[in-house]
């Protein structure tokens, strides 16, 4: 009786065991589901890639652009220092104040688009965010398409 109840017992768990390991895959649909996961992980990367570029041109252009600006900023205080030290001496002060509300309008323009130029940069980086994770995303999707195709082709 004690064999008859080993028996049975192991032959329990070697069913238990043997359901439990996934059914065979055939090659074809394998290398398929593969093949659909490396597309999606190379469409992934070249669109992170893409959205990495365009904010580093984003970022660049405003770099250049606020140069710009502060090299136009330099040179309107230079120019008004030098016709303060042009102007005469009865002219002096008017010669100044002009200066002053020269350089004052020329911060001014020069912080402006240092602003605008730092807004459209970082807005620029927000979308390649987005886009990565828009990418990641369907990478995912394809990912698991794949996978569910693998278990459609196991069960048939």
């Amino acid at each position: 009786m004690t064999k008859l109840l080993a028996t049975m017992i192991a032959g329990l768990f070697a069913t238990a065991a043997f359901a439990q390991t996934p059914p065979a895959v055939d090659a074809k649909d394998q290398a398929k589901a593969e093949k659909k996961v490396e597309k999606a992980e190379a469409k992934e990367m070249k669109e992170v890639a893409k959205a990495d570029d365009q904010a580093a041109k984003a970022a660049t252009k405003a770099e250049e652009k606020k140069e710009k600006a502060k090299s136009k900023q330099a040179k309107a205080h230079v120019d008004a220092n030098e016709k303060v030290a042009k102007a005469d001496a009865e002219d002096k002060m008017k010669a100044e104040a002009k200066a002053e509300k020269k350089m004052a309008k020329a911060d001014e323009k020069a912080a402006k688009t240092i602003a605008k130029a730092d807004e459209k940069a970082a807005k620029a980086a927000v979308e390649a965010s987005g886009d990565k994770a828009v990418a990641h995303a369907k990478a995912q999707e394809k990912k698991a398409e794949a996978a569910a195709d693998l278990k459609k082709a196991a069960s048939k």
